[in-house]
């Protein structure tokens, strides 16, 4: 057997190993190449791996249409459909950054600021998509309706439950935290739910209020203090500083509208 013939034996079995192994088969993984080569069957490696590599890929969409499923994002919102066009070039490329999913790693926040119409929550559901397709877990919801999710839990004593199975998502995209009701029970569940995912997953939260106004969501100064400090530790922060949309194409509608004439005089 030639050395060129050797490593591309190898190789092979490497890779087949890897596959199996990552298939949680481990006796396959031990046996399957071994006993291939004892019985001069070197020939069918190739074959092998390319079956394996079809059921890693099968598998793989199979996960990412579960994923997708389980995330409730609107299908719509994807970066296909965003204008990123209309967005600073900085901010652009700060959300091409963040769809590559490194700060998942490091259990890092992202905190989307602007006002309404700018296109934080097309921005933010684009990115959940986009991790989506790379094998992340990820949920998105309106905040308002996961803090009453979380306070019938409370009510049901079932809180640390609900809290474990949202621990199942990598990154939780919190739409719109301003219109948050605020009652105190309301702020107790959102602020418990920051603690736990501390350092240990991910947030991406979309506001129309800087933090000088999150008074308003946790009313108390030193709640307020305590929220914004956990997710600013470790995050990225966008700033969607440009014009409403909504507004835009309010404005653009009305440019291309044809034109009343005067009342009392008929049109042409």
């Amino acid at each position: 057997m030639t050395d060129a013939k050797t490593m591309d034996i190898l190789t092979l079995g490497e890779k087949i190993r890897a596959l199996l192994t990552t298939f949680k088969l481990p006796t396959a993984a031990a046996e399957m190449v071994r006993r291939l080569i004892e019985a001069s069957q070197e020939d069918a490696l190739p074959v092998v791996l390319e079956v394996l590599e079809s059921e890693r890929d099968d598998r793989g969409e199979r996960r990412v249409q579960r994923l997708r499923r389980a995330s409730q994002l609107p299908p719509a919102k994807t970066f296909a459909t965003f204008a990123d066009d209309r967005l600073p070039r900085p901010l652009a490329r700060q959300l091409q950054e963040l769809a590559r999913g490194d700060f998942l790693e490091q259990a890092a926040n992202v905190l989307a600021f602007g006002l309404p119409g700018t296109g934080k929550s097309h921005a933010a559901c684009a990115l959940g998509h986009a991790l989506v397709e790379r094998g992340h877990a990820v949920l998105f919801t309106p905040t308002f309706l996961l803090v009453q999710q979380l306070l019938a839990a409370k009510r049901d004593l079932a809180l640390p439950r609900a809290l474990r199975k949202l621990d199942s998502f990598e990154l939780l995209i919190l739409d719109d935290i301003g219109y948050v009701q605020q009652s105190a029970e309301e702020i107790e569940v959102l602020f418990t739910l920051m603690a736990e995912r501390y350092e240990r997953r991910s947030m991406l939260i979309t506001s129309n209020l800087v933090f000088s106004q999150w008074d308003r969501i946790f009313k108390n100064p030193m709640t307020t203090a305590a929220a914004i400090d956990r997710l600013v530790h470790h995050s990225v922060i966008l700033e969607f500083d440009v014009p409403s949309y909504r507004t835009k194409d309010r404005a653009a509608a009305a440019d291309s509208a044809p034109s009343r004439p005067p009342d009392g005089e008929a049109a042409n």
